[in-house]
Order: structure tokens, then sequence, then C-alpha cells
């Protein structure tokens, strides 16, 4: 019996999407979209970041040292992680319940409403302790933002996609880490021409405040693009889940594990070679525009890197490509700060092109296909949310807390290392056991032979569950 429009009944293995669907929208529109919305949200998050890097422990905590007050800049670069599995619970359950597009317009709003207003703060010699309480309320938002955002990206490019495409168009969103990277560092190396005294009493507000421009323009295209094939299908069949998170985290826990673990070699050293690497190289007697244009160049290069590696997940599989980048990573660990040591302007460029254009899109281009094919259409927006934003929460937010904890406790790079060779050991285990997922049908609202778990609606029990697709 084939279930009828408006029937709950979750027999119905398949969401029907026809050719003609797909070509309501143009799947270049749709990638351009996701680009252009994640650049805009990421260059928002990095001037944040490179900001606690450069001026925030003067401007919002004068009173402690110099390693305390970088340390609790670092925190509250961190406090955004902490938001993120909120957000994505939050986006995620209405993503998978309404639609995929009105959470990255609602993303985007709320993002550039974190940065702008960090943009106008009034520092703790204005205000006192009040001033850090605000930065945190700002980076919440943003944080907030931030972890609805990616998953509703990619899964756009990723459901429109066509056939053997996926990993390459779902790539495109990831490319707005290095593009918004390279616009805030841009930004804040034109910044630091100006005087000491320009920089700490306004210079530094300058990226906030432009961001509104951005948002404005991502604003515009997203709202001219339509909901994936995929979700309108779920939606007219009436399959949606009442309370998707729910599900997720009750029947789909080794999913959300191993996708969460395979963040970590993608994670530890990007943070550490965009934010830490600043406060590193400075200490170390580096200029900080050195390792700010050798960030920029690396950034510039991956924008090309990251959908190359796309290409080679849709030819080859995930798996391999995250295994080979997992594995080149951890063998990266030592090389990179024996390069960043050495002072040298050329060998601290090619640390940074090893540990970003390399390693970072062998490890992160392949997330945005692998972690929302771990997850049936209904839970997808939820679930890959979820995992990413877990394994952002572990592996991400206390990287430059940690680095400069470890630097300050040993004296030598060496624990920093071992760091980023743990990192690349747990990807490579976490992929090393998962099932290769390239020739899944996206389409699918679960896959055969898996028996799937509802929560309950209205008076109706099910005896399913998910496997995770792990």
């Amino acid at each position: 019996m084939i279930p009828e429009r408006g029937d709950r009944s979750r027999l119905g293995r398949k969401i029907m999407v026809t050719s003609t669907d797909r070509s309501k929208t143009s799947i270049t529109r749709i990638a351009a979209a996701s680009l252009v919305g994640t650049t805009i949200e990421f260059f928002d998050f990095f001037i944040f970041g490179t900001a606690a890097a450069l001026v925030f422990n003067k401007l919002f905590f004068p009173d402690l040292s110099p390693l305390i007050g970088t340390l609790a800049s670092f925190a509250t670069f961190g406090v955004a992680f902490i938001a993120r599995p909120l957000g994505a619970l939050i986006f995620g359950h209405f993503g998978d319940r309404i639609g995929r597009k009105q959470m990255l317009v609602a993303s985007l709003l709320m993002m550039g409403a974190g940065t702008v207003l960090v943009g106008v703060l009034p520092t703790y010699e204005q205000v006192g302790i009040l001033a850090p309480i605000l930065l945190v309320f700002c980076r919440l938002l943003q944080g907030l933002a931030l972890g609805g955002e990616w998953g509703g990206a990619v899964l756009m490019a990723v459901e429109h996609a066509p056939k053997g495409k996926r990993a390459f168009y779902g790539s495109w969103p990831q490319v707005g880490v290095p593009f918004g990277l390279v616009l805030a560092t841009a930004m804040f190396f034109f910044v630091r021409q100006l005087s000491d005294e320009a920089m700490q009493s306004w210079g530094w507000r300058i990226p906030f405040l432009l961001s509104a421009v951005l948002v404005l323009t991502g604003l515009y295209i997203r709202l001219k693009i339509e909901d994936s094939p995929a979700f309108k299908a779920l939606k007219h069949n009436n399959q949606e889940e009442r309370f998707p998170a729910a599900v997720v985290f009750r029947n789909a826990g080794k999913g959300v594990i191993l996708g969460a673990l395979s963040m970590a070699a993608a994670n530890i050293p990007f943070y550490m070679a965009t934010v830490f690497a600043l406060t590193y190289g400075a200490e170390d007697g580096v200029g900080k525009n050195t390792v700010l244009g050798a960030v920029c160049i690396a950034s510039l290069i991956q924008m090309f890197t990251i959908p190359y590696a796309g290409m080679l997940c849709d030819r080859f599989g995930r798996r391999p490509v995250l295994l080979a980048g997992s594995a080149a990573t951890a063998m990266l660990g030592f090389p990179f700060f024996w390069l960043l040591d050495t002072h040298n302007t050329l060998a601290i460029c090619i640390a940074l092109i090893l540990a970003l254009p390399i390693c970072h899109s062998l490890t992160y281009a392949p997330i945005a296909s692998f972690l929302p094919e771990i997850f049936p259409t209904r839970l997808r927006y939820s679930g890959a949310g979820i995992a990413y934003t877990i394994g952002a929460l572990i592996f991400s937010a206390p990287v430059p807390f940690v680095c400069a904890a470890l630097l300050d406790s040993f004296g030598a790079a060496w624990p920093l290392s071992l760091y980023i060779v743990i990192g690349g050991v747990l990807t490579f285990f976490a992929v090393a056991v998962s099932r290769e997922t390239v020739n899944d049908d996206i389409d699918w609202t679960e896959r055969p032979g898996d028996r799937i778990e509802s929560a309950p609606v209205e008076a109706v029990a099910t005896d399913r569950r998910i496997t995770g697709g792990v």
C-alpha cells in the first residue's frame, strides 16, 4: 500500500523527486547562495578570532596579566563554540520541520546582529566589567547563528546536487571558510596599518561594522532561492519528525559520535594555524603581519583546493580522501612548528600552505557530504548539525586556550605538535570504522535495510530505529 498525501504513515521508503523538481532552481545558484552565506558567517566569526588574538586582551581585560588576559580573550572566542550545539538543536529542529531556506535567512540575520553589536561595544575603560559581559553576549549570538548556518548551507547544496557531484557542490559552502578568513585577515591587515593609538581607539571596530554590508548582500541572495527537492517532497508526504533532535540523540548516537570525531583532524590544526599562530609568532619574534600575510596566501590557495578535494570525494569516495587527509595531518604535526620556529617568511608560508590548502582541504571538504549522508532526510539538518557542532565544541573551541596554556607550561612547541597528531589519529579511527556513502541516494528517507524509529506521532507507536548510516 502506497501512502497518499496527508497520510502520516512511514511505510514509504523513498521520497519521490522528479527531474522537473530538480530543474526549478539552478544548482549553481544554490551553491553560490550557500557560499555567499557561509563566507559572511565565517568572516564575522573570524574577525572576532583575529581581534581576540590582537586587541581584545587590552581593551576588555586590561587589569589582567598579559598571559591571563590572552587566555581570557581566547575564552571569549571559545564561548561561541559552546553556543553552537544549542544553535544546531534549535535551527536543526525547525530546519527539519519547516525548511532549510528559512533557517538560513534567520542564521544570517542573527550572525550579522551579533557582529555589528561588537563594533559598537564600549570597552573596559568606559564601562568596566559590563564590557566583557556584553562581549560574551555578542559572541553567544554568533555561536547560535553559526550552529544553524553550516547544516542548512551544506544541506541546500548537497540535496540539490546532481548525482555523482554531491561532494563537489557540497564543498562550495566549505569554501566560505577560507574566503571569509581571507576577507577577515585582509581587513585586519589594513586596519593594522593604523597607528597603535588609532587601532586601539576605533580602528578595530571597522571590520565589525562593515560586515553589515555583507549581511545585506547575502540576505538578498538567499531570499531568492528555493528549498531543496528532498525536503519539499518530505513536506508533501507529511513525513516530518515532530522532534527530530530527540530521535537523533535517542537512536543515532553512533553516527553523531563518529561524525564529531571525524572533525578532529580538520579543526585542531586549522584553529592552531589561523588563531593561535598569530600569538605564537608574535611571542617568538615573528611579526604578526608576517603570519597574517601567510594565512591570507594559504587561504587564497585553499579556495581552489577545497572544491578539488570535493571532486576527489565524488570520484574515489569520502572515506579514502578523509583517511588520506587525517594521515597527512598527523604527519604534519611536528614539521609545522619546525617551520614556524625558523622565523623565515618563506618557511612560515610553507607551513601554512601545508596546514590549510593541503591537510585541511582533504579533511574539511569531505565533511560536507560525509556528515549529511549519515542521516536520513527527515533528520538530516538536526543530525549533521549536531555532529558538526559537537565536533567543533571539542576540537575547535579549546584550541587557542589549550595551546596558550601548553606553551606557557612547557616552553616548547612539541606538546602543540602532539596535539595535531592526536587530532589526525582520532579522525582516522572514526572514518576507518564508518561506512562509505558515496553511492547512497540522498533522497531516501531511510536506506534499504535500515529500520527507522520515529518520535511518537499522536497515538501512533512505532518499532523502528536508526542505524545512523555508519
